[in-house]
C-alpha cells in the first residue's frame, strides 16, 4: 500500500510539474520571432498542400465534412485533399457516392490486411498518393478555420529548418450540449491553449494531437510515417521526430471538433488514448539510456511527466481517493501507514494540484467566446473519475487486444456552432 501511495503521489507530481511549467512558459515566454532569413510578406510561391482525412463508417458526418472543407480559402488548384477509406467500408463509400466531390477532393481506398483497420495504417498507405510539399491531417468531424492552410504555409515559411511539424489548436463546437461536453471543452482548451503552448516554447517533446498537425512531407517520409499498430500514432510521432533532432511548434489556428458528450463513448475514446500512451511509452522506454541520449535530460523528463503522469493519475486515482476519506475522518487503509504530519503535507499537495488545474482552466476559457465556461471550471474534479474506468479498460486491452481501435461515433451533436 505504501508503494502504491508513493507511485500515485509521484505521478501527480510529474503531471503537475508539467502543467505548471507549461503555464508559466505560456504566460512569460513570448512567441519565437520569425527566422532572420525570411523577409516579411507572403511566401514567394505558395506550395501545394495535401490533407489526409481518414474515414471509417462515417454515415452521419460525410456530407457535413464536405461542406466544411468547401469553406477553405486556400487556392483550390494548390489543395490536394484525400479522403482515405478502408476497402471494406461500404457505409462511407455509399454515403460519399451521394455527394458531389469537387475536383480538389479525391478518395483513396486502403486494401485489407489481416483485419487491421487502424488510422495510422490507412494514412501510411495514402501517403504515397499525396502531391503536396506540406502534409496535414484532419479527422472526419473536423471544422477547420477557413484560412487555416494559409496560416500553416506562412508559419512554415518563417520557421527554421528544424521545425518539421506544426500543431494547431483543437477546440469543440458543441460545448453547450451538456455538462460533459463543457468539461471536455475546458480540458481541451487547458491543454491546447495553455499547457501545450508552453511546452512547445520550452522546446520539450510535443505529443501531437490526432488531427490538425502539418508536416514537411519529405521529413515525414524520412521518419518512416506512422506506427501502424499504435492507436495514438500522433503522440508516438511527436516523440520520434524529437528523437531525430526536429522540433514541433504551435500554429495560430483552430480546428473545431465534436465533443464526446455521452458517458460510455467518452470512456471508450479515452481508453483508446490511454492504451496508445501506454504503448508509446513502452516502445520508447525499451532502451531508456538511448532515449535519454536522443532527447537530453529536460525533454526526457518531459516524456516521463506526460506519459507516466497521465496514465499513472488515472490508474492510481483510487489510492488518492482514500486520502479524502481520512480528511473527513472516515477510517481508511492509509491511517496505519501515513503519519498525521505527512498526511497534512500530502493534503496541501492535492489542494495545490486542484488550484493549479483551476487556474489553467480559467485562463484557458477566458476568451470572450468561451467565458461562459468559467463557472463550470470548479466542477472539473467530477469530470475525470470516469477516466479510471477508461484506464483499466485500456490496461486490459493492452494485454489481450493491443491493436484494437475503439472507434468514436461522430455526428451525434447536431449542427455545430463555431465561435466568431
Amino acid at each position: 500500500m505504501a508503494l502504491l501511495v508513493l507511485a500515485a503521489v509521484a505521478s501527480l507530481l510529474l503531471f503537475m510539474s508539467l502543467r505548471i511549467a507549461g503555464l508559466f512558459a505560456c504566460l512569460l515566454l513570448s512567441k519565437k520571432p520569425a527566422s532572420d532569413e525570411v523577409a516579411p510578406g507572403a511566401p514567394p510561391a505558395l506550395p501545394c498542400v495535401s490533407i489526409l482525412v481518414p474515414l471509417f463508417k462515417e454515415r452521419e458526418i460525410a456530407g457535413a465534412l464536405i461542406r466544411r472543407l468547401q469553406r477553405l480559402t486556400y487556392p483550390k488548384a494548390l489543395l490536394d485533399i484525400i479522403l482515405v477509406l478502408e476497402e471494406s467500408d461500404d457505409v462511407t463509400r455509399s454515403t460519399l457516392a451521394e455527394v458531389d466531390l469537387p475536383s480538389w477532393i479525391r478518395t483513396v481506398e486502403v486494401p485489407e490486411l489481416n483485419g487491421l483497420t487502424t488510422k495510422p495504417r490507412a494514412m501510411n498507405y495514402a501517403l504515397d498518393f499525396c502531391r503536396g510539399e506540406i502534409l496535414g491531417v484532419w479527422d472526419a468531424e473536423d471544422a477547420p478555420q477557413p484560412d487555416q492552410i494559409e496560416r500553416v504555409v506562412w508559419h512554415f515559411a518563417q520557421a527554421k529548418e528544424d521545425v518539421v511539424c506544426l500543431q494547431g489548436v483543437l477546440d469543440y463546437y458543441n460545448p453547450r450540449t451538456n455538462w460533459r461536453s463543457r468539461g471536455f471543452t475546458i480540458e481541451y482548451n487547458s491543454w491546447f491553449r495553455v499547457v501545450l503552448q508552453g511546452i512547445a516554447r520550452l522546446g520539450l517533446v510535443v505529443p501531437l494531437g490526432g488531427t490538425t498537425f502539418f508536416f514537411r512531407r519529405d521529413k515525414l517520409l524520412e521518419l518512416g510515417g506512422w506506427d501502424a499498430h499504435n492507436v495514438t500514432e500522433d503522440a508516438d510521432l511527436g516523440v520520434r521526430l524529437s528523437r531525430a533532432g526536429y522540433r514541433t511548434e504551435m500554429v495560430d489556428t483552430t480546428t473545431y471538433e465534436e465533443a464526446n458528450f455521452r458517458a460510455w463513448p467518452w470512456v471508450r475514446q479515452r481508453s483508446r488514448w490511454l492504451k496508445g500512451f501506454m504503448v508509446t511509452y513502452l516502445v520508447h522506454m525499451r532502451a531508456p539510456l538511448r532515449l535519454l541520449k536522443d532527447l537530453g535530460p529536460l525533454r526526457f523528463f518531459g516524456v516521463q511527466a506526460f506519459f507516466l503522469g497521465t496514465v499513472g493519475q488515472f490508474l492510481l486515482a483510487p489510492v488518492l481517493w482514500l486520502f479524502w476519506l481520512s480528511t473527513f475522518g472516515i477510517p481508511s487503509l492509509l491511517d496505519t501507514i501515513i503519519p498525521n504530519t505527512l498526511m497534512t503535507v500530502l493534503l496541501f499537495l492535492f489542494i495545490s494540484a486542484e488550484i493549479t488545474n483551476a487556474v489553467v482552466g480559467m485562463i484557458a476559457v477566458s476568451a470572450r467566446e468561451r467565458r461562459f465556461l468559467m463557472p463550470w471550471v470548479p466542477t472539473m474534479p467530477l469530470y475525470f473519475p470516469l477516466g479510471v474506468l477508461a484506464a483499466y479498460k485500456a490496461l486490459w486491452e493492452l494485454a489481450i487486444n493491443p491493436f484494437f481501435w475503439d472507434k468514436t461515433q461522430h455526428g451525434q451533436a447536431g449542427e455545430e456552432t463555431l465561435p466568431q
